[in-house]
């Protein structure tokens, strides 16, 4: 099989991430944050308990193949009424930690997918 080197530098990447911070491309944030591979916004809910229906049916209007959600430290799941906007729309959903949403982010937006990964309280 041949490869390709996959060129990402025009991207948003995650670089490190830490205890209340994520780094892409070498800026440091701090807080909730929705991340494209294009685009980086602040996202509304300040922790896993303020996290509402709306937060998550916002995200249809980047019109991703799959959302990962990074959920800090701890792995925590978000019940499925939260997230029923995306299944109706057949978008595929995950919640990993934060260290393992960002390396899943990088793969896949050097793989050109549309990917939007959901940082809560970075």
């Amino acid at each position: 099989m041949k490869l390709h080197h996959t060129v990402t530098e025009h991207l948003n990447q995650f670089a490190s991430y830490g205890e209340g911070f994520v780094k892409v491309n070498d800026v440091r944030y701090e807080g909730s944050l929705i991340v494209t591979p294009e685009e980086i916004r602040e996202w509304r809910p300040a922790d896993f308990e303020a996290l509402t229906p709306d937060d998550f049916a916002v995200l249809l209007e980047l019109r991703p193949e799959l959302v990962l959600f990074g959920t800090g430290s701890t792995l925590r799941f978000p019940h499925p009424r939260l997230t029923a906007a995306l299944a109706a729309a057949r978008v595929g959903f995950d919640a990993m930690d934060t260290g393992a949403m960002c390396r899943t982010f990088n793969i896949l937006t050097a793989e050109s997918r549309r990917v939007v990964a959901v940082v809560l309280g970075a």
